[in-house]
């Protein structure tokens, strides 16, 4: 089955809404358990059938207890024993409700397929949670200082330019006395002074 993109467009939404196969009806017929049956269970919400008991939270009707007797997935509402309302005429009908408006305080468990479900949503939630375990507190404190002593120390880092090697000059041996004894002494060669012979001119005038 190909996935859905969310659409952002209201008339898009409420036609997906309206067209939404019966599979998809059913999922968005869900409503939230109570505190007791969230705590035993370990599931946040399910969605509503015939025979669970359910309390209104919102609306004319809020307070109202009662066990659901139909539920109407063409139009998304669900129908309470006991909860009705008169017509202009007088006559007595059931009020509708949205499944939203109710918590769910007591369920069915009649349908073992039911069952299996609870227990895959429980075992699912069971995962998420060791997957997304937080850290040890003493971890979270050594982080938090380290990071208040980067504040302090941070500053503007320069870049630092490499170095450049220059080639090693080699080390002169260095000579012992006795070898410098037993080597003649070079003598410094001095430079003659050119001397310029002034020559006679022949047959003055």
């Amino acid at each position: 089955m190909q996935a859905l993109k969310p659409a952002t467009k209201p008339s898009k939404q409420r036609k997906r809404l309206y067209q939404a196969p019966d599979h998809i009806r059913y999922k968005l017929m869900a409503a939230p358990l109570s505190p007791e049956l969230k705590a035993s269970h370990g599931v946040r919400s399910l969605p509503v059938r015939s025979g669970d008991t359910v309390r209104v939270m919102r609306g004319d009707h809020k307070g109202f207890e009662g066990k659901i007797t139909r539920v109407d997935r063409k139009n998304y509402r669900i129908y309470v024993e006991g909860l009705t309302r008169e017509k202009v005429d007088g006559t007595t009908i059931f009020a509708s409700i949205h499944p939203s408006k109710v918590m769910i305080t007591k369920l069915n468990l009649d349908d073992k397929w039911r069952k299996k479900v609870l227990e895959r949503k429980r075992s699912e939630r069971l995962k998420r949670e060791k997957i997304v375990e937080k850290p040890p507190k003493k971890v979270l404190e050594v982080k938090e200082e380290v990071a208040e002593e980067k504040l302090v120390k941070e500053k503007p880092k320069r870049r630092k330019k490499a170095p450049v090697k220059k080639p090693r000059a080699k080390k002169a041996k260095k000579e012992t006395e006795k070898e410098k004894e037993k080597k003649p002494k070079k003598r410094k060669r001095t430079t003659k002074k050119r001397t310029t012979r002034k020559t006679k001119s022949k047959g003055g005038t």
